[in-house]
């Protein structure tokens, strides 16, 4: 297994390369490096090869002070990739090295709290067909050295079932408790807010479930838990969860999403908005 980290030589890059490094640990997988430079960056002073040459020299200079922030214990390389679009470079490296999963950090504008999703980056979330994990600002300065758990935000609209296999995989792998969240918001659902208990019920039989599945799939020995949180508004609801240092979220792609594509749901983004730890979104499944 390989985690891909779209590296750049800002803070936020060096977020993601230390988010990288915490699931390559916990994953058991290995780390791969990567820039991606546009051929048309260079300015009118140099073209054709001598642009590719001056900005992979630049890139591979980079990425020797990033592979300097792993330590020893997890094995990493390094990839450089010329490409016209830097999201599409992205996914294609990711692909072309069969990469499970791509990291990115905060990085350029469109602030929501802890997460800064920058052109680039919102271009992947809304067309990798590969997961793509979200380095909140400052996720360098963590003390977690591995995934401490994993929370699996589910729901019961398409791509629910592949949201819980990637969240059951993952934990498994990373030998982590997972934990099963139904977030009910008021603001989305007014008859919660008249006291009807109807949505409420059906959301805890829901997520019975959804637990009832995990435990079946997972080893005796699995800490898996599910929970219901009741907010006025999904903001609220994430953030009366418990998050500690190494705790990751997992959402799921819009119902909007392509197959085999992300699309970020309203719901994950406002989530972004308040939470502080890593997101994880899965792309939806398509047909074989």
């Amino acid at each position: 297994m390989k985690v891909y980290v779209a590296y750049l030589a800002t803070d936020g890059g060096r977020d993601a390369v230390a988010l990288g490094v915490q699931l390559a640990r916990s994953l058991n997988a290995e780390l791969a490096l990567g820039m991606v430079v546009p051929p048309d960056q260079a300015g009118a002073y140099v073209s054709g090869d001598l642009v590719d040459q001056v900005l992979t020299d630049q890139a591979d200079a980079w990425l020797t002070q990033a592979r300097e922030l792993v330590p020893g214990d997890v094995e990493a390389s390094t990839h450089i990739g010329v490409y016209d679009s830097i999201a599409e470079g992205i996914i294609a490296e990711a692909q072309r090295l069969d990469a499970a999963i791509v990291v990115v950090g905060a990085t350029g504008g469109g602030l929501l709290g802890r997460h800064s999703l920058g052109p680039v980056v919102n271009d992947l979330i809304h067309s990798s067909p590969v997961a793509v994990a979200l380095a909140p600002r400052g996720q360098r300065h963590s003390k977690a050295e591995r995934v401490r758990s994993v929370t699996c935000a589910v729901g019961a609209r398409p791509g629910a079932e592949e949201l819980l296999d990637a969240a059951i995989a993952g934990a498994e792998r990373a030998g982590v408790p997972l934990r099963l969240v139904s977030l009910i918001a008021v603001d989305l659902m007014p008859g919660v807010h008249q006291a009807d208990q109807e949505a409420l019920e059906k959301a805890r039989a829901h997520s019975a479930t959804v637990l009832d599945e995990a435990r079946n799939r997972l080893p005796a020995t699995a800490d898996v838990e599910s929970v219901v949180v009741l907010g006025d508004t999904v903001e609220d609801a994430v953030n009366s969860l418990d998050w500690h240092a190494g705790d990751l979220i997992m959402v799921g792609s819009s119902r909007l999403a392509a197959p085999k594509r992300l699309f970020l749901g309203s719901t994950a983004a406002k989530m972004l908005r308040v939470l502080d730890v890593p997101m994880v979104v899965v792309p939806r499944a398509g047909l074989a």
